[in-house]
């Protein structure tokens, strides 16, 4: 079996541009959330449960995700994202995804897009890979 083109790591430090929270008009720009993040989310804004659900999500495929996932992130405020301590788990993986753990797509369009990329703190292997589980997990649950 070949090694990953991440198997020495790679360099990653979120410079909080919020480039990732803006729409590009496609599902990639759709953020999901799992029951237990709508209740982080929910505990951050004081709300019940139900109530942040109703407000801030809608659901499509038997999925909730939050709502005009053709626009920003509802919760952006110029750069900054206004629940980071709360933000959703595929918030907090990227850009560590599935997607774009290939070399190709890594240095093309997640380096161009994001300049965090190549920044920072290096990621090992186990690191990445401990993100990529989380991942799994998290679409287990939505």
């Amino acid at each position: 079996m070949t090694a990953p083109f991440y198997a020495q790591g790679l360099r990653f430090e979120c410079t909080g541009c919020g480039k990732c929270c803006r729409s590009r008009n496609d599902k990639s720009s759709w953020v999901y959330v799992t029951l237990e993040e709508r209740r982080r989310l929910a505990r951050h804004f004081k709300l019940s449960t139900s109530a942040f659900t109703r407000r801030y999500c809608e659901k499509a495929h038997g999925f909730f995700h939050l709502r005009d996932p053709s626009s920003d992130c509802l919760f952006l405020e110029g750069a900054r994202c206004t629940v980071y301590a709360a933000r959703p788990g595929q918030c907090r993986t990227f850009p560590f995804w599935r997607e774009n753990m290939s070399k190709r797509v890594w240095e093309g369009s997640v380096a161009r897009e994001c300049e965090g990329v190549g920044r920072g703190r290096l990621w090992t292997r186990e690191d990445i890979e401990l993100r990529l589980e989380d991942e799994r997990k998290r679409d287990s649950q939505c």
